[in-house]
C-alpha cells in the first residue's frame, strides 16, 4: 500500500462566496510558527554547511546549526542566542574559520568563541563584560597571522544615542579579556573588514553623515605592519570627485586581488576589480543590473570567487534586473555570464562550498531556502541542485493555495515615468466569488524606504490571498533593485513619491478590474508604516490602514532615532518646513478612515511614542482606531504569538471596518475605539 502527499485538495465543486470570506488552511499559526529566519551560512573545515536560524517558537532565538550525518545538529547552547544589535539591524553575527566560531550573544552582546562539535565545545567569551549591552560587534574576519579577530565595534558606553564605531582587534584566546584595540577609526561608520589571503592588507567600507552607505561611501585598503597596526592606507573607491558612488562587499581572491561592487559609472551596482599597481578600478562585467543590496545589515555576500588565475576569474554571482533575479557564473576573460537553472528564482547570499555553491533564496512557490548547487568541471553549468534548508518545508503541501505574483509596471504621477509592483490575485482552489464582485485589495508599502519587495513566496501574503484578498507589493520610486536613478527618486520627496506610487498602483488595479475601489486598504511597517500613515493623511484613496511601528512624526524620528539612521531623513525629506508638512501627526484633521497600529515597546528605531501620539490624536478626533503594544519586541516582531496576533487582528479589523464579508476564521476581535459600543467590547 502506497501513500502520497499531494498539494492539491480533492476535486469538488467550488463554493461561491464573497471575497475575503474564504476558508484557508494557511492559518496564522502556520505563518507565525513555521517560518524560521535565515541569518547567514558558512562552511567549516570538513565542508559541512553551518547556518544561523531564528526560531519564532523560541521567541526568535538565533541558533547556529551544522549539518550532521543523521541530520542538523544545534551548536548554540540553550542558554545563548546568536544575534548582534550593531546599528540596530545587525547581521554578520557569526564567522567561522576551519572549525572555530566567533559569534555575538544576544543578551550581553559580547563575542564568544566556540569549536564545532569538539568534546569541549562550550562557548567562552573573548570580549570584556561591561555590565550592559552598550558595546556591540558585527561582521568580523579571522587574522591567522596575529591570532586575532578583526571586527566592527559600536561603543555606546559614553552615549548610547551616538555610539562610536571603529574597527577593532579582539584576542582570540580568551585567556585574558583585554579591551579590544582600535585598528581603524575617525569616521562615522565602518563595515566589511576583509583580510587578504596573507593577512597583510585589510579592506573596509566607511562612510560619514549625512550619507547612508548606498548614497556615498568609500573603500579603503590598509597595509598591516609587523606590529599588527595599519600604517599606510589607500582609498580605492569613493574618493574621486568625478564619481558619486557607493562601493560595497569587498572581497579578496585567493591570488590577493581585490574585488568589490560599486555603481560609479552606469548607476548600477556592478562587480569591479582594483588594479593595485596603478590604483585603477575596472568593471568586470558592465550591466544595467544590481549585483548587491543596500547595506542595511552586515555580512551580505552576493558573489563568490570560485576560481582565479592570471588569465581569468570565475565568479558566482546573483543580480537583479527590472524586478527579476538571476544567478550566474561570470567569466571576466570572456566578458560573459552563464545563467544557472535551479529551483530557486530569487537569490540572496552565496557561500562557496567544496565543489559546490550554497545559494540562499526563494521562489514564488518555495519559501526562503538554501540550495546546494553542484557545478560541472568547467564551472559554467549546474549538474544538480537540492534544497538543504527551508524556512518552512511543511507549507509546500498548501501549494495549490499559493498565489503566484504578476510583475506589473504602472504609470506614476510623472509623465513617461513608470514604477513596479508584484500583484497577487485571490487564489483558493475551493472557492469562487461572483462574477460581479471585485476583491478587496491590500496594498503593501515596504520598509526602508531604501529596500525592495522581491516577489518570492511570503506566507504572510498567502494568508490574505487564500482568503480572497488581492494583494500588491509596491516597489515605489526610491526602492532598490532598479539602479541609482530609481533609488534617488525619493530624495527630498519621501512622503510624496512613495505615497503617490502606492495610490497610483491601487488606482491602476481598480481601472484594470482587479480590485474593488470601495475596499482599498494599505499596510506597512517602519518606513512603510510612514507611507501608510501619509497616504491616509494626505490622500483619499484608501478606506482603512494598518501601521506596524510606523513613523507619524518625522521630527521625532530625527531627534529620537538611532545613530545609523539619524541623518537618513535629511536627504529624504529636505528643509525643516518639510519635516512638519509631511508628518501625519500634524494633520490629524485630514484623516478620515479607520486605522490599526502595532508597536514593540523596546523599539529604538521608531520609538513607541510615535504610535502612541497618532493613536491618541485619532482617538480624540473620533476615528475608529486601535493600538496594540508588545512587551519585549523591538523593530520588527520575532515572537510567534505576536506575529500571529498582528496578522489575525489586521484581517478582522479590515473585515469589520471596510465590510462586505465575514472572516471564516474564529478570531476574537480586539476593541476598536470609536467603533465598538460598550456592549461590543
Amino acid at each position: 500500500m502506497s501513500s502520497s502527499s499531494s498539494s492539491s485538495p480533492p476535486l469538488q465543486e467550488k463554493i461561491t462566496a464573497p471575497y475575503g470570506s474564504w476558508k484557508s488552511p494557511i492559518t496564522a499559526d502556520i505563518v507565525s510558527g513555521a517560518s524560521k529566519r535565515l541569518g547567514g551560512t558558512a562552511v567549516d573545515s570538513r565542508g559541512r554547511l553551518v547556518w544561523l536560524e531564528s526560531r519564532p517558537n523560541e521567541s526568535g532565538r538565533g541558533v547556529l546549526v551544522v549539518e550532521g550525518e543523521k541530520g542538523p545538529i544545534d551548536i548554540t547552547p540553550k542558554e545563548l542566542a546568536v544575534r548582534t544589535l550593531t546599528q540596530e539591524y545587525g547581521g554578520g553575527a557569526f564567522r567561522i574559520s576551519d572549525d572555530q566560531l566567533v559569534f555575538s550573544n544576544y543578551k550581553d552582546q559580547r563575542l564568544y568563541t566556540q569549536h564545532i562539535l569538539h568534546k569541549d565545545s562550550s562557548p567562552k567569551p573573548i570580549t570584556p563584560d561591561y555590565g550592559s549591552p552598550a558595546v556591540t560587534y558585527a561582521d568580523g574576519v579571522f587574522d591567522s597571522r596575529f591570532h586575532r579577530y578583526i571586527t566592527v565595534r559600536e561603543d555606546g558606553r559614553q552615549d548610547t544615542s551616538n555610539p562610536i564605531t571603529t574597527i577593532v582587534e579582539v584576542n582570540l584566546s580568551g585567556d585574558t579579556l583585554d579591551e579590544p584595540k582600535v585598528l581603524v577609526s575617525g569616521n562615522d561608520f565602518y563595515a566589511f573588514p576583509r583580510l587578504d589571503p596573507n593577512c597583510e592588507r585589510l579592506a573596509w567600507i566607511e562612510w560619514t553623515h549625512p550619507n547612508m552607505p548606498w548614497d556615498k561611501a568609500q573603500l579603503w585598503v590598509g597595509y598591516i605592519s609587523e606590529a599588527g597596526t595599519i600604517d599606510k592606507r589607500v582609498c580605492v573607491a569613493g574618493c574621486d570627485p568625478e564619481y558619486v558612488e557607493s562601493p560595497t562587499e569587498p572581497k579578496w581572491s585567493p591570488r590577493g586581488e581585490l574585488f568589490f561592487v560599486t555603481d560609479r559609472k552606469n548607476g548600477f551596482w556592478n562587480i569591479h576589480k582594483w588594479i593595485e599597481s596603478t590604483n585603477e578600478v575596472v568593471s568586470v562585467y558592465p550591466l544595467d543590473a544590481e549585483f548587491a543590496k543596500p547595506l542595511w545589515v552586515f555580512g551580505t555576500n552576493s558573489y563568490e570567487i570560485i576560481e582565479c588565475s592570471e588569465e581569468k576569474n570565475i565568479i558566482a554571482c546573483s543580480y537583479r534586473q527590472k524586478g527579476k533575479s538571476y544567478l550566474g557564473i561570470l567569466d571576466d576573460s570572456k566578458g560573459s555570464c552563464s545563467l544557472l537553472d535551479i529551483p530557486l528564482t530569487d537569490y540572496d547570499n552565496i557561500t562557496l562550498g567544496n565543489q559546490c555553491l550554497y545559494v540562499e533564496g526563494a521562489s514564488a512557490v518555495l519559501p526562503p531556502s538554501v540550495a546546494k548547487v553542484t557545478l560541472d568541471q568547467h564551472k559554467t553549468k549546474a549538474l544538480s541542485s537540492e534544497i538543504v534548508w527551508s524556512s518552512s518545508p511543511d507549507v509546500l503541501k498548501y501549494k495549490a493555495f499559493f498565489s503566484v505574483p504578476e510583475l506589473i509596471e504602472f504609470p506614476t504621477e510623472v509623465p513617461g515615468q513608470n514604477a513596479y509592483a508584484y500583484y497577487y490575485p485571490p487564489t483558493n482552489p475551493l472557492y469562487n466569488a461572483s462574477m460581479e464582485e471585485k476583491p478587496p485589495l491590500l496594498v503593501k508599502s515596504h520598509g526602508g524606504p531604501t529596500a525592495e519587495s522581491r516577489g518570492s513566496l511570503n506566507l504572510n501574503i498567502q494568508y490574505w490571498t487564500s482568503r480572497g484578498w488581492a494583494f500588491v507589493d509596491v516597489n515605489y520610486g526610491g526602492s532598490t533593485g532598479y539602479g541609482r536613478e530609481y533609488r534617488e527618486r525619493l530624495l527630498r520627496r519621501w512622503g510624496i513619491v512613495d505615497v503617490d506610487d502606492c495610490c497610483g498602483c491601487a488606482k491602476y488595479l481598480v481601472s484594470s478590474g482587479k480590485a474593488d475601489v470601495k475596499r482599498l486598504c494599505i499596510s506597512g511597517g517602519s518606513a512603510g508604516g510612514y507611507t501608510t500613515l501619509a497616504a491616509l493623511a494626505f490622500r483619499d484613496v484608501f478606506k482603512a490602514g494598518a501601521s506596524l511601528y510606523g513613523v507619524a512624526d518625522l521630527k521625532m524620528l530625527k531627534e529620537e532615532g538611532h545613530k545609523f539612521e539619524s541623518r537618513y531623513i535629511d536627504n529624504l525629506v529636505g528643509e525643516e518646513k518639510d519635516f512638519y508638512e509631511r508628518s501625519p501627526i500634524n494633520f490629524v484633521d485630514r484623516f478620515s478612515c479607520p486605522i490599526i497600529l502595532f508597536q514593540g515597546l523596546e523599539d529604538k528605531v521608531v520609538t513607541p511614542d510615535q504610535s502612541r501620539k497618532i493613536y491618541q490624536a485619532l482617538k480624540e478626533k473620533g476615528l475608529p482606531v486601535a493600538l496594540v503594544e508588545y512587551e519585549g519586541e523591538q523593530h520588527g516582531f520575532r515572537k510567534a504569538e505576536n506575529i500571529k496576533y498582528t496578522l489575525e487582528q489586521q484581517m478582522v479589523f479590515f473585515a469589520r471596518v471596510v465590510g462586505g464579508f465575514q472572516v471564516a476564521d474564529d478570531i476574537s476581535p480586539l476593541k476598536i475605539d470609536n467603533f465598538d459600543t460598550s456592549s461590543d467590547a
